[in-house]
Order: structure tokens, then sequence, then C-alpha cells
């Protein structure tokens, strides 16, 4: 995670793991607490008609899952 978020691709992360697929690398990624600060902050980003979005509770659920 440290290495994509600073900007390296996927590709160049599996190679560097010794994968050889990315897919197999994809498999691995997983959010951490940045990623989901940031998915909370776009769900409580105000909306075109100046209202606040309402979240469900299965949403934040699954926020907090990943």
């Amino acid at each position: 995670m440290n290495m994509l978020q600073a900007g390296i691709d996927i590709s160049s992360v599996a190679i560097y793991l010794g994968h050889e697929s990315i897919e197999t690398t994809h498999k691995y990624v997983v959010s951490d607490v940045e990623m989901k600060r940031k998915a909370f902050a776009k769900v409580s980003e105000v909306d075109s008609a100046g209202k606040k979005c309402k979240v469900s509770k299965g949403m934040l659920e699954f926020l907090n899952s990943i």
C-alpha cells in the first residue's frame, strides 16, 4: 500500500513482489485508514443542490469493512 500511495504503479509493485500477474497483486491491495478517511469525506460532501448526502447504515458498514 505504501508503494501504491507513493505513486508507484501496480505493475511495478507486482514485479517487486515477484508476482507473475497484476491480478495476484490486486488481491492483496487493501484499504488503509487514509483511504477510508477519504471515502468517508466523499460521502459527506455537499451535493450540487447544497444538501448534505444521507448515508445508509449499510453503506457505512461497507466502508468500515474495507
